[in-house]
């Protein structure tokens, strides 16, 4: 796909739900309908949705798939951004985000005939799912039931991509994680025993894992 043309629908796009979804993060955090987004968030948020979409768009090209993993990376800008102002990942989010993918992926093995693809990101995300469950209930402090669902959602996309790359996001999201926290510790911003969002890190690894990637072939 021409670089112009990926440039072009991506800043159109991002223009269109920039604005909305800065709007959507700081009512979510603050559980207000009635607040809006200052002009720095607006911007910020515009910027990312640029970045995710044009990613997507260079990763898959135009396909059914392209559609499910905007909308997840379009997701992944609102959690990020409430999970750092709050320390939550709000289920208004994620869920929708769950069934937007799915049904992308769905029609993408429909159309193209991914079906291996589409089972391998199942599989991915019921794994990904089930491993941060059974870790949240042995120590719940360390890791949050919207990070459980996060990292289905990441295991659905990642998943889709190739096992590979579910177990590189996973271990950049880890590794971005731990480099933050011995950041923030050795400049006196946090604490050992200060909780962090985690739900930024795994994101990071996700769109780290997914640029190492490079394109998916289509079919």
């Amino acid at each position: 796909m021409p670089p112009a043309t990926v440039l072009a629908v991506a800043a159109v796009g991002a223009l269109a739900l920039g604005p909305q979804l800065a709007r959507a993060s700081v009512r979510l955090a603050l559980r207000d309908d009635a607040t809006g987004a200052g002009p720095l968030r607006t911007a910020v948020t515009t910027v990312l949705v640029a970045a995710a979409l044009a990613g997507a768009l260079l990763l898959t090209g135009w396909r059914p798939a392209t559609v499910g993993l905007a909308w997840a990376a379009a997701a992944g800008v609102v959690l990020g951004a409430v999970d750092l102002a709050v320390h939550r990942l709000p289920d208004r989010v994620t869920f929708p985000a769950y069934a937007a993918v799915a049904a992308a992926l769905l029609l993408d093995a429909l159309l193209l005939g991914t079906w291996p693809a589409l089972l391998r990101a199942v599989l991915a995300a019921a794994a990904a799912f089930g491993l941060a469950a059974l870790a949240a209930l042995v120590s719940p402090e360390g890791l949050g039931y919207g990070d459980v669902k996060l990292l289905g959602l990441l295991g659905l996309v990642l998943g889709w991509v190739g096992w590979g790359a579910l177990l590189a996001g996973v271990f950049l999201g880890l590794l971005t994680g731990a480099l933050v926290s011995l950041a923030l510790l050795a400049t006196g911003r946090a604490r050992w025993r200060t909780a962090l969002p985690f739900g930024p890190p795994l994101l990071v690894g996700a769109v780290l894992a997914l640029a190492l990637e490079g394109p998916v072939p289509l079919g």
